[in-house]
């Protein structure tokens, strides 16, 4: 309750959010928090571990009917996973860019030392590295995908004879394009041109480009 509470300051102040703020949000007293956690850090790094777990992200996939159209399904996957990833970047990159190192606070030097991110659902799908976080350790990172990319072929699944390719590489395909949608850097040259909508994106994975087969 406290870590839910406090995930969306932590989100908008990062390391500068006060555990009064975080108070108030959960509707406790102050001291409840430090009877949970033994200080500030000890719940910031709790919000870091929320935010890159898959748990919910995988609950919402796994919520998918699969009764629905393939392109409805992909549409709901697409976004679950879009705001999976925007709460991850969003967490630990203002976690990050406000000084807070998972185990060390902006000002205690190197209390605690450095220490991995834990397990999370980004995976390399988007690899917060990238986004002014740090990354998960590497099995981690392949864990958290391999998750993600049996959920999404459980999604392509019943429509497995359809596809001319198999529905794991689909399923990597499909990760691969929405991981590029959502992490291209404001300063990137293609970062001026439009993004590609979640239609946009499933109709290039589920048709092409072209107009028509062999129409170039």
């Amino acid at each position: 309750m406290i870590v839910a509470a406090a995930l969306p300051l932590v989100a908008e102040y990062g390391a500068a959010v006060t555990t009064g703020q975080i108070a108030r949000a959960a509707g406790i007293g102050e001291g409840t928090i430090f009877r949970a956690f033994k200080d500030k850090d000890e719940l910031l790094d709790a919000c870091v571990t929320e935010a890159l777990g898959t748990d919910h992200v995988l609950r919402a996939l796994a919520s998918i009917s699969l009764d629905a159209p393939l392109a409805t399904r992909l549409a709901e996957a697409a976004e679950a996973l879009h705001i999976h990833m925007e709460r991850m970047g969003t967490v630990v990159g203002t976690l990050h860019a406000s000084g807070h190192r998972r185990g060390r606070s902006p000002d205690s030097g190197s209390r605690g030392g450095e220490t991995a991110l834990p397990d999370g659902g980004g995976g390399e799908v988007p690899p917060l590295d990238g986004r002014g976080g740090e990354a998960p350790p590497p099995d981690s990172r392949k864990q958290s995908l391999a998750a993600l990319r049996n959920a999404v072929i459980e999604l392509l699944e019943p429509d497995r004879a359809a596809f001319r390719l198999s529905p794991e590489k689909v399923a990597a395909a499909f990760l691969g394009l929405l991981s590029t949608r959502l992490q291209t850097p404001a300063s990137a040259p293609e970062a001026d041109a439009p993004p590609l909508t979640p239609d946009e994106l499933i109709a290039i994975l589920l048709h092409g480009t072209l107009n028509a087969p062999r129409s170039a």
